[in-house]
């Protein structure tokens, strides 16, 4: 009998929770970036092996929200924790001894799946501060989600407490969202890595249009902000921001879907999108029992 159930990954921002998705499917399907906050949905890889099919969901960081998308990001990590067969927490290692999940996840009482400890990042430990972080968390596991150092270890424990089940896709799949999303999550994690303060955290991206049967692929991308100002920052001295936003955002997006991409990127406002709750519907975004404020 081989095992399959879904593994989650938790954390609070910028704990390493999608380079380690990444990681563990071998292909890159969660953004990854150092701005805190940039995994704003449920990424799903699949990873399959002769003996088990590992369902793994990558959640928005674990916060205290304080507008309307920040509501749906925990609503969604919550909603992976109740779905969990096994949980994987990752907390930065370089910060000591994490808090209890529970804690961590302020929630009323422990998750029902069983959870693993990763500490993350610890190949930036030397070897005394290494040792004392593990002997101060028994039982937790010393990983580099960027180097693959520990990883194969967490892996195989957490699969070895996935219920015994056939699997639950096709083995050659490794992702569960359509193409749509990844290309809108690639030319995203772009304008994340070009911008700077305040701009990241008000961008989102929506494909228009998606044109496949002849090459290249047509793509029409828009790229949202909240106010006109943060617009013509993105679109730069006579468009050549959002022209190298383009660029860079194409070579991505020919590598996922493998052929040539005519890429046609716009910038648009749509203002206070992030605080409304029929933007964040419009984005594919849900929000547990709130109206717009």
């Amino acid at each position: 009998m081989t095992k399959a159930g879904i593994a989650t990954l938790v954390g609070r921002p910028n704990a390493g929770k999608s380079t380690l998705l990444n990681r563990i499917i071998g292909q890159k399907l969660s953004i990854t970036s150092p701005k805190p906050q940039s995994t704003r949905d449920r990424v799903v890889g699949i990873r399959s092996t002769d003996d088990y099919q590992m369902i793994v969901a990558d959640t928005p960081g674990l916060l205290v929200p304080t507008y309307a998308l920040q509501r749906s990001m925990r609503a969604t990590a919550l909603q992976a924790l109740r779905d969990a067969d096994v949980i994987i927490y990752i907390a930065d290692a370089s910060d000591g001894p994490p808090p209890p999940l529970a804690v961590a996840a302020s929630l009323a009482q422990p998750p029902a799946a069983p959870v693993l400890l990763a500490l993350n990042k610890a190949d930036l430990l030397d070897a005394r501060r290494s040792d004392a972080l593990l002997a101060d968390t028994p039982g937790a596991y010393a990983i580099s989600a960027l180097t693959g150092f520990g990883v194969d270890a967490l892996v195989a424990d957490a699969a070895a407490r996935l219920p015994d089940s056939p699997f639950l896709y096709p083995a050659d799949e490794i992702g569960t969202q359509p193409v749509r999303f990844f290309a809108a999550e690639l030319i995203r994690e772009t304008a994340l890595e070009q911008l700077s303060d305040e701009v990241p955290y008000s961008v989102a991206c929506e494909i228009e249009e998606f044109r496949e049967g002849r090459v290249p692929v047509y793509i029409r991308a828009v790229i949202y902000v909240e106010r006109e100002s943060q617009r013509r920052i993105l679109i730069g001295n006579k468009g050549s921001r959002v022209r190298e936003i383009g660029r860079a955002a194409r070579l991505k997006l020919e590598e996922l879907i493998g052929s040539a991409v005519y890429l046609d990127l716009w910038v648009k406002v749509l203002e206070n999108w992030r605080r409304k709750e029929s933007a964040l519907r419009r984005f594919g975004f849900t929000l547990p029992g709130s109206s717009d404020r």
